[in-house]
């Protein structure tokens, strides 16, 4: 603390205004095969037309990964999606060798042969139809490309030379047989003016180099090693009518799909977002049951060991496919699945399979309801709180299903509940529903109901957001107060908003001793009450004689 030496006036703020902060709760996640996009790396999509944007339309190898995250995203407007690949996926090059090319990050630590001076951006086949068109000073352009630009590359003033000149370049990529837009050649992306000189600047200091323009803005491609002339022979106008000898085309091939996952490979795409500081999720969900029936519950054991080991997030998971669908006894199979699942409070699982519309294949596909699920629960949020059970009627309806595979009846929900398997259930009237609020929990506690666990998901994890604040101070009363301070207020709204019934903060001599002080230490006891769920309803209808008074049998006024 600085000391005035001479008479004057010392001003200082201390900034007292912590507040526990607001978190989020509806966050969902997920990893699956999909036929395009940057593969093992997270990306967030808030639609299901950004989804099928970014990572391509149903096949019949990736609609469960696509449908599953279609259906969470017709509750919730976050979802962080992880594209999983196969070891023989590969993306489409210029040579036409292919090369598997996950995402930028691994494509800025390659080095591609010469001959592959651009491949697509992303694996799979979708690569085996995209062109590419390139123009340089001198060269004449097709009424095709001219069509797009308003004068032919120039030379660029200021550069090193580059093959003997500073020439600019036009750059188009487009569809060269007619698969991604319907037509053959239609443009997909361009760039003019830019140059193939790496020293070159605009006038508001961002580069013009081609290959960095590229590879920081398309969607298509990758730009690779620089190739010294662009300049060869037309091809077969089968291929592309459009060609002309004077410019330089030149069609992807070599793009290899690989959307058949194992679990292995499933898995290592949900293993990016273990890391809770570094990625912000909640509802992390099932998007393959196609597995074996081994393979399977390996899947769904590693999602909720996932979320119990962040400690924020819940699993949500699902038999495999053949447990339910055209199964002779379902009930004896998913009783199997759920024998196999480990016992916690940070899984969720239901009983089956949902038979939904693929509007992008004009058919019907089964699915995992894991995402309907996670959705359900994003849903709770929206419209009341993290903590409010996600079933029910008034939660709990299942959007975007034709269909169950198995509708359980009462004494089958019976044998489910009791083993923590939440039915889903079609009632004639009434929409199909989540008919179940417990978490994969075998020992009875609050924890065995999800509004309990997302209840202190929410308040762990906004209070140890707000104590970080507390780090580095002195462990003494005036931290103390200022800790109680913080979070009485925030407890008191959630108990307002229905989450708790009581609590009470403990931070103070009693659990602070000399010893934790000493150790650098700081402890504080938050006890809470959780609201519970109804799950069982009694009404009792009682017929008496006519002369009797009701205060007389059932007491009260």
């Amino acid at each position: 603390m600085a000391n005035l030496v001479s008479p004057g006036v010392q001003v200082k703020e201390i900034d007292l205004t912590n507040v526990v902060p607001s978190v989020s709760s509806t966050i969902g996640a997920m990893a699956g095969a999909f036929t395009w996009g940057p593969a093992n790396e997270i990306t967030t999509v808030t639609s299901e037309t950004q989804l099928v944007e970014k990572f391509g339309q149903p096949d019949a190898n990736t609609f469960e990964s696509v449908l599953s995250a279609a259906q969470f995203l017709s509750y919730g407007n976050n979802l962080k999606v992880v594209r999983a690949v196969g070891t023989s996926a590969r993306n489409a090059t210029a040579s036409g060798t292919g090369i598997l090319t996950q995402n930028k990050t691994v494509f800025d630590g390659q080095s591609p042969a010469a001959t592959d001076y651009v491949q697509a951006r992303h694996p799979g086949v979708k690569g085996n139809a995209v062109g590419v068109s390139f123009a340089t000073a001198g060269q004449t352009m097709t009424a095709w490309q001219a069509g797009n630009v308003e004068s032919a590359p120039g030379t660029s003033a200021g550069a090193a030379a580059v093959g003997g000149s500073n020439d600019e370049i036009h750059v188009w990529v487009y569809d060269a047989d007619g698969s991604i837009t319907g037509t053959i050649g239609e443009v997909l992306e361009y760039w003019t003016y830019l140059s193939q000189a790496s020293d070159v600047k605009s006038s508001d200091g961002s580069t013009l180099y081609y290959k960095d323009v590229i590879n920081q803005g398309s969607n298509w491609i990758f730009a690779g090693n620089h190739k010294s002339t662009l300049t060869k022979a037309g091809q077969s106008a089968t291929s592309n009518a459009f060609v002309t000898v004077a410019t330089f085309f030149v069609d992807l091939t070599g793009g290899v799909d690989d959307n058949v996952l194992t679990v292995g490979e499933t898995t290592a795409g949900y293993a990016l977002m273990a890391d809770a500081e570094t990625v912000d999720t909640n509802l992390i969900f099932q998007a393959n049951s196609g597995l074996s029936a081994s393979d399977n519950i390996t899947l769904s054991n590693f999602i909720t060991a996932q979320a119990a080991a962040r400690k924020d997030a819940v699993g949500f998971v699902s038999p495999e496919r053949a447990a339910t669908v055209g199964a002779a006894a379902p009930a004896t199979s998913v009783a199997t699945w759920r024998t196999g699942c480990t016992s916690t409070s940070y899984g969720f699982g239901d009983s089956g399979s949902l038979y939904v519309y693929d509007k992008y294949n004009d058919v019907y596909r089964w699915i995992a309801a894991a995402g309907s699920m996670a959705g359900l629960a994003a849903n709770a949020d929206l419209v009341a709180d993290a903590w409010f059970s996600p079933a029910g009627f008034t939660r709990g309806n299942v959007r975007n299903v034709t269909k169950l595979a198995w509708n359980p009846n009462q004494a089958e929900r019976d044998a489910l509940y009791k083993t923590g398997v939440n039915p889903v259930v079609t009632f004639p009237g009434q929409g199909t529903l989540l008919f179940g609020d417990k978490t994969l929990q075998a020992k009875p506690s609050a924890f065995d109901r999800i509004n309990v666990r997302r209840l202190f998901i929410v308040l762990e994890k906004a209070v140890s957001t707000a104590s970080k604040a507390s780090l580095f101070e002195f462990n003494d009363e005036f931290t103390r107060a200022q800790f109680r301070n913080m979070v009485e207020p925030f407890l008191r709204d959630v108990q307002g908003r229905r989450g708790i019934t009581d609590f009470k903060v403990v931070c103070d001599g009693t659990n602070n001793t000399g010893n934790i002080i000493d150790a650098n230490k700081f402890v504080a006891d938050i006890y809470v009450k959780p609201a519970r769920s109804i799950n069982f309803i009694t009404l009792n209808f009682i017929a008496t004689r006519t002369g009797v008074e009701f205060s007389e049998i059932a007491g009260g006024n």
